[in-house]
C-alpha cells in the first residue's frame, strides 16, 4: 500500500492501493477493481474533472457538494455516495474551509453495466446512506485484500465492493413497502389524472428510480404503470361522460389526451364500448 503527503490534497498521509496483477491472472473477467483509496482531511476541490473507469466514492465525513456537467450542484454530508463515470465531467469536493473523509473505489469490467440497469440506475445522483461496523469491516477487508496482490483476494476483494455497494444503495432508498408511504405516493398518482403523467418527474419527486416506481404499482395494483394509469383516467372519464354535458373531446383532453381518437381506443379497449355509447347506454 502507498502511503503519502500530499498537502495540496490533505494534511494527513494519503492511502492508495493500485492493481499491481496481471488482469490476466484474475478469474473475475466481468469486474475488476482498478485501484482503491482513502483520503482523509481532503481539503481539494476539483473542477471539470474527467475519468476514465467508473470510481464509487463513500463520503465518511465533512461536507461538499458534487455537480457533473455542470447541471445543479448536489449537497454532500457525511454518509453521502456518488459516482464518477466516464464521458462526463466532474466538479466535487469539501466546502471552502471545510475538509472531508474521501473512501474511493475505482473499477472496470462489464459488469458495471448490469448494476446500471438494474439497482444502480441514475448514477449522477448522490444517494445518502449510512456506515454501520460491518460495512466499515467491508471496506477494511477490500483495502487488504488488495494490498495482497494476490490474484484470488483481487477477485474477492470486487465480489465484496459489489456487495457493499449494494448494500450502500438498498440503504439509501426510501421505505417504499411503508403503508404511509404507498398511500401518499398512489394518492399523488390519482391526483395527476387531468394531465399527462409524466413519470421522470413524479420519480424525482419521490427520489425512487422508474424501475421502483413500476415494482411498487405492479406489486400494490397487479398491473403495469401505463396499464394502471389508463385505468385510473378511464375510470375518471367514465364518472365524467355520465355527470357532465362535456363533449368527448374536452374529456379526453382534460385527461391529457390530446388525441382523441386515441382516447376513444383506449376507452373501447377497457370498457367494452366507445365513450358514446356508454354516455347514450348507461
Amino acid at each position: 500500500m502507498t502511503t503519502y503527503m500530499d498537502y495540496t490534497i490533505s494534511s494527513k498521509p494519503i492511502r492508495i492501493i493500485d492493481r499491481t496483477t496481471d488482469e490476466s491472472k484474475l478469474q473475475l473477467k466481468s469486474l475488476s477493481i482498478v485501484n482503491v483509496g482513502h483520503l482523509p482531511n481532503r481539503s481539494l476541490y476539483r473542477t471539470q474533472a474527467q475519468f476514465q473507469y467508473y470510481a464509487f466514492v463513500y463520503i465518511a465525513g465533512g461536507k461538499g457538494t458534487y455537480q457533473v456537467n455542470n447541471k445543479e450542484k448536489q449537497p454532500v454530508h457525511k454518509g453521502s455516495f456518488f459516482v464518477f463515470f466516464p464521458d462526463a465531467t466532474f466538479d466535487y469536493g469539501p466546502d471552502p474551509q471545510e475538509t472531508w473523509d474521501e473512501f474511493y473505489f475505482t473499477v472496470e469490467g462489464s459488469r458495471t453495466a448490469e448494476w446500471l440497469s438494474t439497482w444502480l440506475t441514475e448514477p449522477y445522483r448522490v444517494r445518502q446512506t449510512g456506515l454501520d461496523d460491518a460495512q466499515q469491516s467491508k471496506i477494511d477487508r477490500i483495502f487488504m485484500l488488495m494490498e495482497s496482490g494476490i490474484p484470488s483476494n483481487l477477485d474477492r476483494a470486487s465480489l465484496l465492493l459489489e456487495s457493499l455497494l449494494y448494500e450502500f444503495v438498498q440503504s439509501s432508498q426510501p421505505n417504499t413497502d411503508s403503508t404511509d408511504y404507498i398511500t401518499k405516493l398512489m394518492d399523488d398518482i390519482a391526483a395527476s389524472l387531468h394531465q399527462s403523467f409524466d413519470a421522470d418527474a413524479f420519480c424525482d419527486r419521490y427520489h425512487i428510480s422508474i424501475s421502483t416506481l413500476r415494482r411498487i404499482i405492479q406489486k400494490h395494483t397487479g398491473y403495469s404503470l401505463n396499464k394502471y394509469i389508463h385505468r385510473l383516467k378511464i375510470s375518471e372519464a367514465k364518472n365524467i361522460l355520465l355527470n357532465t354535458d362535456r363533449s368527448i373531446k374536452d374529456t379526453a383532453v382534460s385527461l391529457g389526451y390530446n388525441d382523441v381518437f386515441y382516447f376513444s381506443r383506449l376507452f373501447k379497449k377497457y370498457v367494452g364500448v366507445s365513450p358514446q355509447h356508454f354516455r347514450n347506454n348507461v
